[in-house]
């Protein structure tokens, strides 16, 4: 049998045991709800090798912080895991779905529905409203007008942007216009939302503030955020942190655990 990186880790965690015991682990391993499974991943830009055989698991309702120094492959690695971009070779499950098995009208679909993104800079319509902006991926998922409005206006409250919902972005300060990115990438409720550098371009009052809406966020909604992040202070924060290198997984730690 051949093993992944992460059998291999297993196996360091567990020491040396026989197959029985590593049958039965497994067995148990397999039963557990993970809403990412990224398995031997590997991709190239040209001749550099940006990810090395990649394969990570991570459990629903957690939010999770990838670090490393520029260049060590953690967008890379957000793009694949968010269908934004294909690996070479290895598979991307969200939940039960193999995401690089379907068409690309299908894909294109499950992004709509299933995934959120948050990035550094917000994105949003510069001649709609906030409200109009958050409704957006709900009515191109052929989401009904009122039931797009509503639950808009749910995440609009819950992140306290209620009386700035007939506002342009430019008429929003920073923290604003990322909350209100925060809230479209929320409307069609999916089951996982990535962020890549939230808070870079927010202030130190701002960038925590958006921090600790993550936390709110999965309390209330159940959602599983998977963070790229630079900021120290997220990652220690998060329930799990993964630090890459070299295109590589070199740390991961649990919040609680050695």
């Amino acid at each position: 049998m051949k093993l992944t990186p992460f059998d291999t880790l297993q196996d360091k965690r567990l020491g040396k045991i026989g197959t029985p015991e590593r049958d039965a682990f497994e067995a148990k391993v397999n039963q557990e709800r993970f809403m990412i499974r990224i398995e031997n991943i590997y991709k190239k830009y040209g001749q550099l090798e940006v990810l090395k055989s990649v394969s990570l698991r991570i459990e629903e309702r957690q939010v999770v912080s990838i670090t490393g120094a520029s260049g060590a492959g953690k967008t890379t690695l957000l793009q694949i895991m968010g269908s934004l971009d294909k690996p070479d070779a290895g598979s991307v499950f969200i939940g039960d779905t193999d995401l690089y098995r379907l068409s690309a009208k299908k894909l294109a679909a499950f992004r709509n529905q299933q995934i959120g993104f948050v990035f550094q800079f917000h994105y949003l319509l510069p001649e709609f409203s906030a409200l109009e902006n958050v409704m957006m991926p709900a009515l191109i998922g052929a989401e009904k007008p009122g039931v797009a409005k509503e639950r808009a206006l749910e995440l609009l409250r819950f992140l306290g942007l209620e009386d700035r919902q007939d506002h342009k972005p430019s008429e929003l300060s920073g923290g604003e216009q990322q909350r209100v990115a925060v809230a479209r990438a929320l409307v069609n409720r999916p089951q996982v939302v990535f962020a890549d550098e939230p808070s870079g371009n927010l202030d130190t009052a701002n960038a925590l503030a958006l921090h600790r809406l993550f936390f709110e966020l999965k309390e209330k909604y159940g959602q599983t955020f998977i963070i790229v992040t630079h900021n120290h202070d997220l990652a220690a924060m998060s329930d799990r942190c993964i630090e890459m290198k070299d295109g590589m997984i070199v740390a991961d730690t649990r919040k609680g655990r050695l």
